[in-house]
């Protein structure tokens, strides 16, 4: 079994992946999608949502990191991911799930399902420009409105030369909305030889199990989940290995945290990290009562040194 961190804009960045990579259990994750129109684009931009390249496409922990690509133009794909591939992306995921108005609207993500033609294309091309031996793979939602396209989506994404398909168990039109239709996943499988990862609503090792009786499923890609419990791929990996489950405490999650919010105020600017910061500490609410505690008093703070008291972090004396 494989447990994947799920590629999630504007929240899984590389200060993330490299925090929640930290805890253990986590196989592989997966860039914020790159979004490609009409061009090629240079190097700095893919090391923005991808500053691992510049370590062996590796987060400190070892754990590698794939690179995906959003668009919809095959030819401009396929040079995107060449060039990916050149700067050292191990993998080339490409991104037809995302649920999102803007990018839907300008012919990106989730939209793309209503066209399994067009994915056929895509696959093809960029399998066509990445050498052989880097694996092209792709995410994709049910559908857009309706779940009638999926068997047609999965087929076209293996006939274009997908080694894998992660599929989300919801249509663009149930965005994040519960349940998510895990029985999908295994039909999925049934029409398609090469393997298909179950994604959505996996946020204990107790969904984890549901999840794998009811589609069948071996491997697994995790988003707000692990966000949310950053130990639960640790979790479900014990569970699996017939191990004892011990759940990381809120005590033990503080260097995490403080660690995040140091990376934060590195990279980004003190409006910004702020921000950050909450985004993560309000999903850590669904698993732990002393985050709900933080969040209060982050809610509406900005000011990054008072932050740094409530986290305990030093800061650097003057010289």
């Amino acid at each position: 079994m494989q447990i994947a961190l799920a590629p999630m804009e504007g929240l899984v960045d590389d200060i993330l992946r490299d925090v929640l990579t930290q805890v253990g259990g986590i196989d592989w994750c997966v860039t914020e999608f790159i979004r490609v129109t009409e061009r090629l684009l240079p190097a700095h931009y893919f090391h923005k949502f991808a500053s691992e390249l510049l370590n062996g496409s590796k987060t400190r922990a070892g754990v590698p990191l794939r690179v995906q690509l959003l668009g919809s133009d095959p030819v401009c794909l396929a040079e995107n991911a060449a060039f990916a591939a050149e700067l050292g992306a191990p993998v080339i995921d490409l991104n037809f799930g995302c649920p999102a108005k803007t990018v839907n609207k300008s012919r990106g993500g989730a939209v793309l399902l209503k066209e399994p033609e067009l994915l056929h294309s895509i696959l093809s091309h960029v399998r066509r420009a990445v050498p052989a031996h880097i694996p092209v793979t792709a995410k994709m939602r049910l559908g857009y409105d309706s779940t009638e396209p999926a068997l047609d989506c999965a087929r076209a994404l293996q006939a274009g030369g997908a080694e894998h398909i992660v599929v989300h168990a919801r249509t663009k039109v149930d965005g994040y909305k519960p349940p998510a239709h895990w029985e999908w996943i295994g039909k999925i499988q049934d029409v398609v030889k090469i393997p298909v990862i179950a994604n959505g609503e996996i946020w204990t090792v107790e969904d984890w199990r549901r999840c794998r009786e009811i589609c069948g499923a071996r491997d697994i890609m995790i988003g707000r989940g692990l966000v949310a419990r950053p130990d639960l791929a640790r979790q479900i990996a014990a569970a699996q290995a017939g191990q004892e489950v011990v759940a990381m405490s809120w005590q033990a999650l503080q260097p995490l945290l403080r660690d995040f919010w140091l990376q934060a105020m590195a990279k980004m600017t003190r409006v910004q990290a702020p921000g950050r910061l909450k985004q993560w500490v309000v999903l850590l609410t669904k698993s732990y009562p002393e985050a709900t505690v933080l969040f209060d008093a982050l809610r509406r703070e900005t000011d990054c040194e008072r932050i740094s008291q409530m986290l305990g972090v030093e800061q650097p004396q003057a010289a």
